[in-house]
């Protein structure tokens, strides 16, 4: 009999401090990461950024208690899909740069005789960096492991209601009740360098899209935030990334109250829970913010797994 999984992939994060070396290894290792078409080249500039970075990426992890919370999350994530989509369906998942890899998912897919799998990267606009990664490395594992199984995939989702209304859901919980009307709302989504959107990555044209979606729902809600806006964070290196950053935006805003949502974060990591929440915290109040709140991710909402369930089922008509 023909049995389905659904796999939910994402980049990953350390599990614990030492695994932290291994996730900036395996970052920058990746040709979607460093598009430089010499692969001795791309292995040495990483081997650099990764010595650079380690110590301090280790700080920050220590912060956020030794670990990044993204497995654990997703772990419940799955637990509650599973549930919703019945035994007759397994729901697994497996990372980019940290453990689980997609050998371990691909281990239980095989014993347990799955004969469809689909792919659901946790990204919702998509992006040569994110998704197309994601998917070539699991895909590129299944045929190096004689799996057979027919293949389907997502690459976005930013445009499904359903999980749209995570959002907003995120949002309103994230204002406790407080007046829309006095704060600003910044979409905050994950920067790239300019070069890489220059080439066809369309991940700018679905962020724009989905904050253009999102507006009429805010309204809809009775969500009236005074104005909405974007802006793109964790830019690294020299080269000119995606403007305006996080840091420009909110130094040309005249209101001083603000909620940040991460629009391109499904699951909270070390960019939501310690640069949004933490430091741009501090540069919010050197800019004399009255009120800087930054919204959770979807991770476990329940309405995050209904959203699921609809893109399985929008997957497999």
């Amino acid at each position: 009999m023909a049995k389905n999984a659904v796999i939910l992939l994402n980049m990953g994060g350390p599990n614990d401090l030492y695994e932290v070396q291994t996730f900036l290894h395996n970052m920058f290792n990746d040709p979607n990461i460093l598009t430089m078409k010499s692969g001795l080249l791309r292995r040495f500039i990483a081997s650099v950024i990764t010595s650079n970075r380690t110590k301090s990426a280790q700080e920050v992890y220590q912060k956020l208690g030794g670990k990044s919370p993204i497995a654990g999350i997703t772990k419940k994530l799955v637990a509650a899909l599973q549930v919703k989509l019945g035994e007759e369906v397994v729901v697994d998942f497996a990372m980019r740069y940290t453990p689980p890899f997609a050998d371990v998912s691909i281990a239980r897919l095989k014993a347990a005789g799955v004969t469809h799998v689909y792919l659901i990267p946790l990204y919702p606009q998509y992006s040569t960096t994110t998704t197309k990664s994601s998917l070539e490395d699991y895909e590129a594992r299944m045929h190096a492991l004689g799996f057979k199984a027919l293949v389907t995939e997502i690459k976005h989702f930013y445009a499904n209601a359903a999980y749209n209304a995570v959002i907003i859901d995120r949002i309103r919980e994230a204002m406790a009740g407080a007046d829309a009307g006095a704060f600003e709302l910044i979409f905050s989504a994950h920067g790239l360098p300019q070069k890489i959107v220059d080439k066809g990555d369309p991940y700018e044209h679905h962020v724009t899209e989905h904050v253009a979606l999102l507006k009429p729902m805010l309204e809809a809600a009775g969500l009236a935030f005074a104005d909405i806006h974007i802006a793109y964070q964790s830019k690294v290196g020299p080269m000119k990334w995606l403007e305006p950053s996080l840091e420009q935006k909110l130094e040309s805003l005249e209101r001083k109250k603000v909620l940040v949502f991460p629009i391109a974060f499904t699951i909270d990591n070390s960019e939501t829970l310690y640069e949004l929440d933490m430091e741009y915290r501090e540069v919010a109040e050197e800019l004399g913010f009255e009120d800087y709140r930054v919204a959770a991710c979807p991770n476990d909402h329940p309405l995050f797994v209904e959203a699921l369930v609809s893109l399985y089922g929008k997957m497999r008509a």
